[in-house]
């Protein structure tokens, strides 16, 4: 596969997307075999990756089941990993050693099993932020579009000013309405493009303090002193982590 740049314009860039996923989950046990639509979650992950054209899809597995769900699926690998690993960024990191021993792709996009609307445009939006040199590591950002949306703890804000153009700096995420005051808030998105540099760097990091106070494995990243750059994306997805947002993706399809 000839790879891309975010936009669809030929370049340097060779893109790996990478789906952690494990059934264990204290809100929605057994989640990426959640039946939507008569299709399995993580399925209909991987269809959306695999639309996105932007490279090899993998999922890394904690579980045999997950393996087994997508096994017939044309164009994608599964790779079973240890199911004790602490996070999705360990898992996708363990996977590519298995799958890219070589490091021959230097971009991963780790995109999360629970996102089965995500756009694939998304997948190639996330890229954007590492045609810049002086960003780690891409994520995307979507207007928050209410009062309810900006104040619940469950949505990541992040802190970070889009101008003219649809690629800006994050300065911090929080649970919190960052930042304060009037003007736009901006809900983020957790698809990661990371430098594949930049993710051997972030797994070997201990957990940092303001990780471990907002819940947010992003601020690791960010107190060790790696840049996040943000796409501006139209609409979040909707995500599934609780058996009412699993009845609420149901719904849309």
């Amino acid at each position: 596969m000839t790879p891309v740049l975010a936009g669809g314009i030929r370049g340097a860039m060779h893109p790996i997307i990478v789906i952690p996923s494990r059934l264990a989950s204290s809100r929605l046990p057994r989640k990426p075999l959640a039946d939507i639509g008569g299709v399995p979650m993580i399925v209909r992950v991987v269809r959306r990756a695999l639309a996105a054209k932007t490279g090899p899809v993998v999922v890394a597995a904690g579980d045999a089941e997950i393996l087994d769900a997508i096994r017939d699926i044309p164009g994608v690998r599964g790779v079973l990993t240890d199911s004790a690993l602490a996070s999705g960024s360990d898992r996708v990191h363990a996977a590519l050693a298995e799958v890219d021993p070589e490091g021959e792709h230097d971009v991963v996009i780790n995109l999360q099993g629970d996102l089965p609307l995500i756009e694939p445009s998304s997948l190639t939006a996330v890229l954007k932020p590492l045609e810049n040199p002086a960003f780690d590591i891409g994520t995307l950002a979507a207007p928050v579009t209410s009062e309810a949306e900006r104040d619940a703890s469950q949505v990541v804000k992040i802190a970070c000013a889009f101008g003219e153009k649809d690629v800006t700096r994050a300065l911090y995420f929080s649970r919190l309405p960052i930042p304060w005051g009037e003007g736009p808030h901006w809900h983020h998105v957790g698809v990661y493009a990371w430098r594949r540099e930049a993710l051997g760097r972030f797994v070997a990091l201990a957990p940092s303090a303001l990780e471990r106070r907002e819940s947010l494995e992003q601020l690791r990243a960010l107190e060790a002193g790696m840049t996040i750059g943000c796409a501006r994306i139209d609409h979040a997805p909707q995500g599934v982590d609780t058996p009412a947002d699993l009845e609420h993706v149901r719904g849309l399809v």
